[in-house]
Formats: C-alpha cells, sequence, structure tokens
C-alpha cells in the first residue's frame, strides 16, 4: 500500500478501536470540540481491531453524521494496537498525526499540550506521559515489566505512551516498514532524536475493561524481547560462558582429587551433569529456532493489517 503524502489539514487522529462501543461516540464528541476551539481542521480515524462488540456499527453511524471529519476502517481480524495505529496512519492526511486510545482515559482535552509542546521545541514526536497512571494494579506492575525490560535491552530513552504526536514526514518512514510485528515507539527512535514529552493527565476507566490482560502484556513482552532486542542472544553468550567456566573449574577440581586421593567418579553426578547440560542445550536451540521462525514469518511477507472495509 502506498502512503498518501497529501496533506490536505492541520491534524489527522488515529484511534485504534477494540470493544470500543460504549465510548469512541463521547470520544468523537470531545475531540470535535478541542479541535473547534483551536480553530483547526482535522479528522479522526477509527480502526476497528475485529472486537466482539458493536463498535463498528458506530463508526458508520458517526460517518453518516461527519462524512468529512471520521474515516472507518474495519481489519479482518485482530492485529494488535500498535498495528491497528500503523494501519490508520497510512490513511492520515494531516500535518500532524495524534494517536489516542478509545477509553477514554487520556481525557482528548489534553491534547492542546501536545500541540504547544510541538509549538514551543519543533520536535518531530511529542509524547504525553502520566505522571499518575489509573491503571489496575496488574496492568501497572505488566507495563512498568515492559518498560523497563524494553529499556534494557534495546536502549530505548524515554518510557512513551500510546498518546503522541507525530510529524507527518516521520510517519512516512515508519509506515514503509513491513515487518509483522510492529513497535511504533522504538521504531519512531530510529529516525529522530528530536522527541519531548509533557504531562498529562491520566482518568480511571469508566467503561469497559482493558484490551491488555496480564497474558496479554507477558506475550506482547516477549514479542518486545524477540523482536527488538538481542536479550534471549545475549543470555545464551554470556550463560554459555557462565557455565563453561564453571564446569572448567568443576572438571580441574575433579581431576585433581582422582590424582589425590584415587576417588572413585559417581555415576549420578554423571548422569545429573549431562541432563543439566542437555536442557541447557535444548533451551538455547529453542531460542534459536524462535528467531528462525520469525525470520522464516518474515520471508512469507505475513502481513501487518488486512483491510475489510474501509469509509473514507
Amino acid at each position: 500500500m502506498q502512503f498518501s503524502y497529501r496533506q490536505t489539514i492541520d491534524y489527522s487522529v488515529v484511534v485504534p478501536v477494540f470493544n470500543g462501543e460504549a465510548t469512541i461516540e463521547e470520544l468523537f464528541t470531545r475531540i470535535q470540540k478541542v479541535f473547534d476551539s483551536l480553530k483547526q481542521t482535522f479528522e479522526v480515524i477509527f480502526v476497528e481491531d475485529c472486537g466482539a462488540d458493536n463498535s463498528w456499527q458506530i463508526i458508520t453511524l458517526l460517518k453518516s453524521k461527519y462524512p468529512k471529519q471520521v474515516v472507518g476502517i474495519k481489519l479482518v481480524k485482530n492485529f494488535g494496537q500498535h498495528n491497528a495505529t500503523l494501519c490508520g496512519c497510512h490513511f492520515a492526511r494531516g500535518q500532524y498525526i495524534i494517536t489516542i486510545d478509545d477509553d477514554l482515559q487520556t481525557p482528548p482535552e489534553e491534547i492542546p499540550k501536545l500541540i504547544d509542546a510541538r509549538q514551543q521545541s519543533l520536535a518531530d514526536v511529542v509524547y504525553g506521559v502520566y505522571p499518575v497512571k489509573k491503571h489496575s494494579v496488574v496492568r501497572r506492575l505488566g507495563s512498568a515489566i515492559v518498560r523497563k525490560t524494553f529499556k534494557l535491552g534495546a536502549g530505548t530513552r524515554n518510557e512513551g505512551s500510546s498518546f503522541r504526536l507525530i510529524d507527518h514526514d516521520i510517519i512516512a518512514k515508519i509506515v514503509m516498514h513491513t515487518q509483522n510485528f510492529i513497535y511504533i515507539d522504538e521504531i519512531l527512535q530510529w529516525y529522530t532524536n528530536q522527541i519531548v514529552a509533557v504531562a498529562v493527565m491520566h482518568e480511571a476507566r469508566k467503561k469497559g475493561q482493558s484490551g491488555y490482560p496480564l497474558l496479554k502484556l507477558i506475550l506482547f513482552t516477549l514479542d518486545l524481547i524477540i523482536n527488538y532486542t538481542a536479550i534471549p542472544l545475549r543470555i545464551m553468550t554470556y550463560g554459555g560462558l557462565l557455565f563453561s567456566v564453571v564446569f572448567f573449574c568443576v572438571g580441574l577440581y575433579y581431576i585433581y582429587d582422582k590424582i589425590v586421593s584415587d576417588t572413585q567418579l559417581g555415576f549420578t553426578s554423571l548422569i545429573t551433569a549431562i541432563f543439566f547440560t542437555t536442557g541447557i542445550i535444548l533451551f538455547c536451540l529453542g531460542i534459536i529456532g524462535e528467531y528462525l521462525r520469525r525470520i522464516y514469518m518474515g520471508q512469507n511477507q505475513r502481513p501487518q493489517y488486512a483491510i475489510r472495509k474501509i469509509l473514507q
């Protein structure tokens, strides 16, 4: 798919939607009020990520009411938040693209803070960060693990969030990526270091449930580690080196003990050592196999997303 370089409006707001029927109509109304007060042209691109509720019907209704300000995209299956966001970016016509979740935990009224920070800093990317988060304990814990692990493995310079303002020229670069698993916040840092953050409010969820239960966060973290870091390979390298040194020292000890005291080596210790080292080898082979699977999937050009219907 070719990216449109037409910048015919001021702002495009991309909203990945997953089971958001209870909030997306209010979300659009509040976004509309924000840009009307700013006297800026805008569009809202809703990307329905194949949820189980009536979100698409509401998006269709909004499109009929506001044909010039609403774009609706329905995916054929669930591809995940980042892939759905990237899909919406493909169709963005704004000079700047703003991404925001559909759950209203980030108030749309905070959008002017991103715009002001962009005008003052001339940054390519502005993140809205939350000094106080109103997520559940499980969600906060899972998100913290994701951030810390990824910061350690990939050297990410900022924590970021899904509330962002991105220059159209940067979007034009990131949408060219073809890998199946997309993590927008890492890819953004490949193209610019002009990234700033501004504190914004975060409200408690009033309707619906989080699209990121603990298991999904764990799987997402594993995908991040495999696709964007070398942590597993480093563990294999340093772990192999460590065990080599340990077993070498143990071997020297047994040789010395055999020479000095003529002690018979036990069968149990030998079998235990074989099982232990075999387990480590199989574990490392599993990690290598996962990397090979990802490479194979990339060569097969598995799609980032597939569109069932679009309302432009």
